[in-house]
């Protein structure tokens, strides 16, 4: 390969360090003047705005947003909003030919009707309130009496949100854990 002669080395300098942005010779003397024609002759207005003040929610309000969030993301309300699937089912008594309704779509374990994801995910955030209430039943500035209750209301939730639980996965996928 033979080399660049000198004149092409120094025209490609030349060029590049005009190319450069930071260089005062690559404005372009229109574009200078759209830039300062208008702001001397308009002024921008001095403005006094206020930085809008945010009150934090309380913490209740939180907690029930959290609750509320999880309830919603428990029952399965991102699959009923795509899957579209119907609110309960029904099936036909072989012996009598009477329509029955039917809550848990039996033997499907990724498919569900609207009442049953909505049923589940009330037992869960009903074990949810219970394992909060025996935390409640813990602090120490409260009375004899209320921790007794707060502590029997969480166990036995907690007891019930479970049993119910299990029930109705034996309902969904009979002969399950037997």
């Amino acid at each position: 390969m033979a080399p660049k002669p000198e004149s092409q080395n120094l025209t490609s300098t030349t060029t590049s360090s005009a190319a450069e942005p930071s260089s005062a010779s690559s404005i372009d003397p229109l574009f200078h003047l759209l830039t300062l024609l208008p702001y001397s002759i308009l002024r921008p207005p001095r403005l006094r705005l206020k930085l809008p003040s945010f009150t934090l929610p309380s913490s209740m309000t939180v907690f029930s947003l959290v609750l509320l969030t999880y309830f919603m993301v428990v029952s399965g309300i991102v699959y009923d909003v795509i899957v579209e699937p119907p609110g309960i089912g029904s099936t036909q008594d072989p012996y009598t030919g009477s329509v029955k309704p039917v809550v848990f779509l039996p033997g499907r374990v990724n498919g569900q009707y609207i009442i049953e994801g909505l049923s589940s995910g009330f037992m869960f955030v009903v074990g949810g309130v219970g394992i909060i209430l025996m935390d409640l039943a813990l602090e120490k500035n409260r009375a004899k009496s209320v921790k007794v209750s707060y502590a029997t209301a969480g166990i036995s939730s907690v007891v019930i949100a479970y049993v119910m639980s299990m029930l109705f996965l034996r309902i969904k996928i009979p002969g399950y854990l037997r």
